[in-house]
């Protein structure tokens, strides 16, 4: 008998039913998205095979990953220049999203003044605003690195400006009773309280980031001028490369949900030890 199952034993019925349940979720939360894409991978493969469609319309698993392996070395230089959008991007955003959130934190007035512009930016399609962008900007890169900042900076500053604006009234009251600054409020408690809100929006901008450099990557691309995973696709497609197309969008969905998993360890190394959230999932 394991040590589980003597701990379970010991345990009421109830509180070994809320035992077994937790520890199905903890296997469920891996083994069912995992049996669902290799159920998933495995009906794409029989279609191509019954259909007997050629692979420059639906390429069999087998051949985008050979594809992927044979093509590594152009795939992954196309992929390191969109992270290297992608991280200058984000690393913008959180610079401006911050910052600005810390502004209207302060000022009411700036708030209402500027929030309606950071909205405009968020609502209107980057494929829209690139031609202005591409005639007033003449670097390639800060092309591509304004329009991913677009897209990656909104939800920054509206989670970390919601974030500082949620401190509990009372603590603020007992800040201002203590004789406490504008500084040392923003410092010691509008900041910390903020912090959860941050990595939220963080979590988010990660992957906007991404998205944000590939489209700006495919306009870009289609006047020949891009080398990242974007202008492959578009290569691709022209030359009816099917499995090189397959292997580039798998690169780009891998590549976005490490971002987000990276992420996600690093909010939750950062709220572990004192946030409500991280605090139940070490329960």
């Amino acid at each position: 008998m394991t040590a589980i199952e003597e701990t379970v034993l010991k345990l009421d019925p109830e509180e070994a039913r809320r035992v077994r349940q937790e520890r199905l979720e903890r296997i469920g939360r891996w083994v069912l998205p995992l049996a669902i894409m290799i159920l998933a991978i495995w009906l794409w493969d029989r279609v191509c095979v019954w259909n007997e469609i050629p692979k420059y319309i639906l390429p069999r698993p087998g051949v985008v990953l050979q594809t992927l392996y044979d093509d590594a070395g152009l795939l992954f230089s196309s992929l390191l220049v969109t992270l290297r959008i992608t991280f200058l991007s984000l690393l913008l955003a959180v610079i401006g999203g911050v910052g600005l959130a810390v502004l209207f934190a302060q000022s009411k007035w700036v708030e209402m003044s500027f929030f309606p512009f950071a909205i405009v930016l968020q609502v209107t399609p980057i494929v829209a605003i690139f031609p202005l962008i591409n005639i007033y900007v003449d670097n390639q890169t800060v092309k591509l690195l304004l329009c991913a900042w677009i897209v990656a900076f909104f939800p920054i500053l509206s989670n970390t400006t919601l974030g500082l604006n949620s401190v509990d009234r009372n603590l603020r009251d007992l800040f201002k009773l203590n004789g406490a600054t504008r500084w040392q409020q923003l410092r010691y408690l509008r900041l910390p309280a903020a912090m959860p809100y941050f990595l939220g929006g963080l979590k988010i901008a990660g992957g906007l980031s991404l998205i944000g450099a590939v489209v700006a990557e495919f306009v870009a691309g289609a006047q020949g001028q891009s080398s990242g995973l974007a202008s492959r696709i578009i290569e691709a497609g022209y030359r009816l490369n099917a499995p090189r197309l397959f292997a580039a969008l798998i690169l780009i969905s891998l590549t976005g949900i490490l971002i987000f998993l990276v992420l996600s360890l690093v909010s939750h190394l950062i709220l572990r030890r004192w946030h409500e959230s991280a605090l139940k999932q070490e329960r």
